[in-house]
């Protein structure tokens, strides 16, 4: 249940495409129930897309009429469409994009805001997912191949929204005038190796994990089970060896923090 809840309780990104609305998981009228038996073999991503699936199929106001539509072409899938709902009150048919994103800000990259998040090991950014969702995700419901396979639906009738969830993280002790939209996601912050020994706590007072990438975004405070600096340092300085950023939890009394160890 702590999965679904940490995906329900997710800021959106709003606004990041011009002429597409945003969908928010509070607009779903939910049961105080929701079902919560879910996969263990999944990616973090598709394991997103199945809670919001869930959460849309459990709620009173919305149906799901279709979830992610391959749209092939000669044996070759070109694209794929996350969601098509309906909202049971109006009607209303909606092509939904669903995004589930963890980016770290870098404010040397540019001076334009939204070009400095990037992914924890730099090779994915807002910005390439936000001209990856303008250009190719949201076009593919007009595609002539895709009014094929939804042959049921009247393509020109289907409203669309963006529904982009995303945990934020600043550089460690960083002053910067983030825009609104950016701050209310922002979860924690990143720092260095280096940065970490020096601000680490040896004693007993604080303990550490380091969350298995399907347990990225869910809350610190109902983990159970913790680590010692000793034992948890060696598990950061492996991962950054193979230039993998770490995402750590940190726990001192009932203060929980959420921050990565990066490599570059």
């Amino acid at each position: 249940m702590s999965r679904i809840q940490s995906i329900l309780k997710s800021k959106n990104l709003d606004f990041l495409i011009p002429g597409i609305a945003d969908f928010k998981l509070s607009q779903l009228d939910l049961p105080n129930v929701i079902p919560h038996e879910l996969p263990t073999n999944l990616r973090l991503g598709h394991l997103a897309e199945k809670v919001v699936s869930i959460l849309i199929k459990t709620s009173r106001n919305y149906n799901v009429l279709h979830e992610n539509v391959q749209i092939i072409d000669n044996k070759k899938t070109i694209g794929e469409l996350d969601f098509i709902v309906k909202e049971l009150q109006t009607n209303k048919i909606t092509h939904i994009e669903l995004a589930y994103k963890f980016y770290l800000y870098d404010p040397i990259i540019s001076k334009v805001e939204i070009h400095n998040w990037i992914g924890p090991n730099r090779n994915d950014t807002l910005k390439q997912k936000v001209e990856k969702l303008t250009s190719r995700q949201f076009p593919l419901l007009y595609d002539d191949r895709t009014a094929a396979t939804l042959d049921s639906l009247e393509i020109d009738q289907i409203s669309q929204s963006n529904c982009f969830l995303a945990s934020l993280y600043l550089p460690y002790q960083h002053e910067t005038d983030i825009s609104p939209m950016y701050r209310k996601a922002i979860v924690g912050y990143y720092l260095d190796l280096e940065t970490f020994k020096s601000i680490a706590d040896y004693t007993k007072t604080k303990s550490y994990y380091v969350p298995i990438k399907t347990e990225w975004g869910m809350d610190p405070s109902e983990h159970k089970s913790w680590l010692s600096y000793s034992e948890v340092i060696f598990k950061i300085s492996d991962s950054l060896g193979q230039k993998q950023s770490v995402l750590c939890w940190c726990k001192a009394g009932d203060h929980y923090e959420s921050f990565f160890v990066v490599w570059w």
